[in-house]
């Protein structure tokens, strides 16, 4: 194994490992904070990489640092931010609460590679860092991330799972079932109206998800310690968002109030929140497909998932609804992860938020996980559902809640009493509702033909 070599920061020297491209400042973050194992995420570090690279951009655009070694930054940067180096972060997710052990990992690790390309001196601090301050730089590393990680991620599964349900939807319009509210019997329904039931949950949750990313283009950068711009070019905000949206093809800008940005993550708490909801929307859905699959004998039995593998140790032929029990857990550790951020995001002590690397970790971990729970959801159980019809149509027939088609003529009172009976005696509604009221058969089973129950409206005489 090479030695060590020795590296020097403002409180002295410390070795470092031969090969590692980072310096002394990494190095104090790595023996400080062993505690989890778990390093910051690929998309915050990608989302610092490109904050640096524009930041160096902005600077050699007015003037302050060397145009060759803005652009060994630069191209450093691009290196980082395409997965190459990933080794070269090693520092704890639980660490200093402004995230300055990554923001000075980033500059060490770039410094080394543009010093390498120019062969001159490059500094963490004063090349790497220039008009930044980790208290800008990482939140609007979180919001950047986060703005990928929809865009590239979350939204395209959103509107991928939402299309395959519209489709089972439409394919299953016509099909009727039994409808249910308190987990008992209710009105009919058709297969299509449940499925466009959650096509229309998504659809919102997709709307209030972009909303919140509008937020996430507002960056603090350049509010560098507190949010007064100290050491910043009055410019270098604007020109350094400029560059980030030619980075990203995202319209990134200074925010209004630099010092709220700093303080506060309102912004990754805001789009949390909306991740919180999507993920009970997500549950709901998950646990009405475990709902209609059960049995297959004893349950509801009103579909079957997909067999995706053998479903017990211990007995044979049973199979399991693996992948919404899996989405389940998903939506369970999401809203956990919720009370993290919020929990996190009231840690704004006066003019900086000290838990911003949990809230990196924690919101863009939520992002992935529900992502890939839509994707496998659309692609391993909404679309390979087979639905038991004449399961369907069996129960259907024997659903005393029929009769409430026939309270405009019969009345309440009546229609439970014909209600109670068919079930007492196990018998179809519209065999006990010819005898109890006189009405003629012909008239009865259009009043209480399920296909017409799901359209709704008075049913007439």
């Amino acid at each position: 194994m090479p030695k060590p070599r020795i590296e020097r920061d403002s409180l002295g020297e410390l070795e470092v490992p031969a090969d590692a491209l980072w310096g002394a400042q990494t190095q104090r973050a790595v023996l400080n904070f062993p505690i989890s194992g778990q390093r910051m995420p690929a998309g915050f570090l990608r989302a610092l990489a490109l904050i640096k690279s524009a930041a160096a951009h902005a600077n050699a655009g007015l003037g302050l640092i060397d145009p060759k070694i803005a652009e060994a930054i630069e191209a450093a940067a691009a290196e980082v931010a395409a997965g190459q180096h990933a080794g070269q972060f090693p520092v704890d997710v639980f660490q200093t609460g402004s995230g300055t052990s990554s923001n000075m990992n980033m500059n060490e690790v770039l410094a080394t590679l543009a010093r390498r390309r120019v062969r001159t001196a490059v500094s963490p601090n004063d090349h790497l860092n220039m008009a930044q301050s980790s208290n800008d730089v990482v939140p609007s590393a979180i919001q950047v991330a986060a703005a990928l990680a929809l865009r590239e991620q979350l939204l395209p599964a959103l509107k991928h799972l939402k299309k395959r349900i519209a489709r089972r939807a439409e394919e299953l319009a016509d099909i009727a079932k039994t409808g249910r509210t308190h987990l008992m019997d209710a009105m009919p329904l058709s297969f299509g109206q449940e499925l466009q039931a959650w096509v229309a949950q998504l659809a919102g949750a997709r709307e209030r998800i972009e909303q919140e990313a509008d937020r996430l283009r507002l960056l603090p950068l350049s509010g560098t310690a507190i949010g007064t711009g100290i050491n910043a070019h009055p410019q270098f905000g604007k020109r350094a968002c400029r560059a980030l949206q030619a980075l990203t093809a995202i319209r990134f800008r200074p925010a209004d109030n630099l010092f709220a940005g700093i303080a506060g993550q309102d912004a990754a708490l805001g789009l949390s929140a909306q991740m919180n909801g999507l993920a009970a929307i997500l549950m709901k859905i998950a646990n009405d497909l475990r709902w209609m699959n059960s049995g297959p004998l004893a349950g509801l039995g009103e579909i079957e998932l997909p067999t995706l593998q053998p479903g017990s140790s211990i007995m044979p032929g049973k199979v399991n609804p693996v992948v919404p029990e899996a989405v389940a857990m998903v939506c369970a550790q999401v809203a956990g992860s919720h009370v993290t951020v919020t929990l996190a995001a009231q840690s704004g002590n006066f003019q900086l938020n000290v838990m911003l690397p949990l809230i990196a970790h924690t919101l863009l971990q939520s992002i992935e996980l529900l992502a890939n729970a839509m994707r496998l959801l659309a692609d391993r159980a909404i679309d390979g559902f087979r639905v038991r019809e004449d399961r369907l149509q069996a129960v259907l027939a024997r659903n005393p809640i029929l009769v409430t088609a026939l309270n405009p003529l019969i009345g309440y009172a009546k229609g439970a009493e014909i209600a109670k009976r068919a079930y007492a005696e196990g018998r179809p509604v519209l065999d006990v509702a010819e005898e109890l009221t006189g009405l003629p058969r012909e008239q009865l089973e259009a009043l209480l033909d399920p296909g017409r129950l799901t359209r709704g409206g008075v049913q007439g005489s």
